[in-house]
């Protein structure tokens, strides 16, 4: 029998999420710095995609690979993950975030000083907020706070919907084994490629979160915190939101009706996730 040791899976959530926004904020750097992708912005969606199976391949086995604290919320909603855990898993994740956004910084650090000074920026100043977003996000042109609010909560419902679905027992289309992380992946890049223009897509309050609280101790001051429009909460809130709301749809709406479901005919029981509790 395997003794379960909760601080491995701690350990795997830091390593995994760290991985997870160093790719993904450098791929923003690389936008960002050198136009990398000459408006290719499939291009970075797969790279985010990418970033989020290797992430998965990487812990997968040892936590679930939750990387992200609005999954994690859900599945202890609706999918039997156990509370006690949910708070080292939350904190752990944010520390990936952190930890990702430094190495991230210690990758691009000249070339951001080198593209500020080119371009006049204060990293503290609005002049600052377009290297800030390779750490953290915030609205597009057009977009306000409150209309930030409701696309983050669509956005992840999106995200997390498609996770539950993925992992979910009963669904005949899910339960997908050693692909699983890529179709994760594939998932996240389709939620970026129709809506991460909006206010980049953070549908994770540890991938903003984590770099955000770098960037603010690396000098980008009230771009971070408060953010514009006091926008740092968003990321946060919404995500978690967006993750019950979709768990709620799927759980009651969907999973009773599912082919696997031994009970399909009456009321289903919570879904049950991949995660070993």
């Amino acid at each position: 029998m395997v003794r379960e040791n909760v601080w491995g899976e701690y350990l795997a959530e830091i390593i995994g999420t760290a991985f997870l926004l160093m790719v993904g904020d450098s791929v923003a750097a690389m936008a960002i710095v050198y136009n990398a992708f000459s408006g290719d912005y499939w291009g970075i969606c797969i790279l985010w995609g990418l970033g989020v199976t290797m992430a998965c391949y990487l812990v997968g086995a040892i936590s679930g690979a939750h990387l992200n604290p609005a999954v994690t919320v859900a599945f202890a909603v609706y999918g039997g993950f156990p509370w006690r855990k949910v708070p080292g898993f939350i904190v752990s994740q944010v520390i990936g975030g952190f930890l990702g956004g430094a190495l991230t910084y210690a990758l691009f650090s000249p070339a951001i000083n080198a593209y500020n000074a080119a371009h006049h920026a204060v990293r503290n100043a609005a002049s600052g907020l377009t290297t800030s977003g390779i750490f953290f996000t915030h609205p597009n042109v057009g977009i306000t706070t409150g209309h930030a609010f409701m696309d983050e909560v669509i956005l992840t419902g999106a995200l997390v919907i498609g996770i539950l679905a993925l992992s979910d027992a009963y669904n005949s289309n899910g339960q997908l084994g050693k692909i699983q992380p890529l179709i994760v992946g594939l998932l996240v890049a389709m939620v970026g490629g129709f809506g991460g223009e909006l206010e980049a897509w953070a549908l994770n309050p540890a991938r903003d979160l984590g770099p955000r609280i770098f960037a603010w101790f690396a000098g980008w001051g009230q771009n971070a915190f408060p953010g514009p429009n006091g926008y740092w909460w968003v990321p946060i809130v919404a995500p978690i939101l967006g993750g019950i709301v979709a768990g709620a749809i799927y759980n009651f709406l969907l999973r009773p009706f599912m082919p696997g479901n031994p009970k399909r005919a009456k009321v289903a029981g919570p879904v049950q996730t991949t995660v070993q509790a």
